[in-house]
């Protein structure tokens, strides 16, 4: 009979793909997805699920009336977020004839598409929950507008300034729940509105010359345009954030397969590609990851309803 899902494990591709590589991939992603590059990192886990303890109640100190006064008790709480690895992965299939003709690094070639697909397809799912599993937490945008921190851009943008940084704007929207904005996200249609902005004399605000780069930075804090594709100005032409309340961790490295003699189905179980039949092979690559905005009590805000350290500023919505 014959047999249609033979693969050559990880060991036996051991000399097409080494260790080092691995882990440099794995540095590409993170450069290559805003969230990550922006998100803070925790150490690698064990096991597909981390238990992270957070403050759900704070302390209190009282003065004590008096030399002989009684001193009072005070309560201290802590609840459970969880982050839950899922896997994220693409294939990508190659005709035999095209790795016997090449005389190059072929995997050094489709290296950066494959970066690029998985840091795009990571940034979608936390920004907007685009194909994000179940156990994963709501994504940002809708978490941030359940708490009211949405701001809506005037359809001639002639309010960029203000919906920015004033008071009610994005950064003020995070600052009023006890976080500090230290890092944004910014779709590409929002970079030469921002070169456009002037001040009172007429004189740009973010250039300083014209035969100079531009440095994008809002409040002194990084500013981050993805060219991944992740971004979606039609929901969010910023997202602003304390980003280090953003935590995420890797399961295991980045791992490959390469599949022989496999059939690639697409989602109706319809056969795209019979590789033995084909004379082709296909490189998988795995990557298996959690993320949570832990989103601990804090003195400035102690209500979890209200309270997220993410704003974003949302394109005019035609009535």
């Amino acid at each position: 009979m014959a047999t249609y899902n033979s693969l050559t494990s990880r060991t036996e591709a051991a000399a097409l793909i080494p260790e080092d590589v691995s882990q440099e991939i794995l540095g590409d992603i993170a450069g290559e997805s805003a969230v990550m590059a922006l998100g803070r990192r925790l150490p690698d886990m064990a096991r597909a699920q981390r238990r992270v303890p957070v403050w759900s109640a704070l302390p209190t100190a009282y003065f004590v009336d008096g030399d002989t006064g009684l001193k009072q008790t005070t309560e201290a709480a802590w609840s459970n977020v969880y982050l839950n690895v899922e896997e994220l992965a693409v294939i990508v299939p190659i005709a035999e004839a095209v790795l016997d003709d090449a005389d190059y690094d072929l995997f050094g070639e489709i290296r950066p598409a494959i970066v690029s697909a998985i840091g795009a397809a990571f940034d979608q799912a936390v920004l907007y929950g685009i194909n994000a599993p179940a156990s994963w937490p709501e994504c940002i945008i809708e978490t941030a507008e359940f708490a009211g921190h949405e701001v809506t851009l005037n359809v001639s943008y002639s309010d960029l300034f203000d919906d920015i940084f004033a008071e009610n704007g994005v950064i003020a929207k995070v600052e009023e729940d006890g976080y500090m904005v230290n890092g944004h996200i910014a779709a590409l249609s929002l970079r030469a509105k921002l070169r456009g902005l002037k001040d009172t004399t007429g004189q740009p605000i973010f250039m300083s010359s014209l035969q100079e780069n531009t440095q994008y930075a809002l409040d002194g804090e990084r500013l981050i345009f993805p060219t991944n594709g992740a971004i979606d100005p039609s929901r969010a032409l910023l997202i602003s954030g304390d980003w280090n309340q953003l935590v995420w961790a890797v399961r295991k490295d980045i791992t490959y397969k390469v599949l022989t003699e496999a059939v690639i189905q697409d989602g109706n179980g319809a056969i795209q590609y019979n590789l033995a039949q084909q004379d082709m092979v296909a490189l998988r690559v795995v990557f298996r990851v959690a993320w949570q905005v832990p989103n601990p009590i804090n003195r400035v805000n102690t209500s979890s309803t209200t309270r997220y350290p993410f704003a974003f500023l949302e394109p005019f919505q035609a009535s």
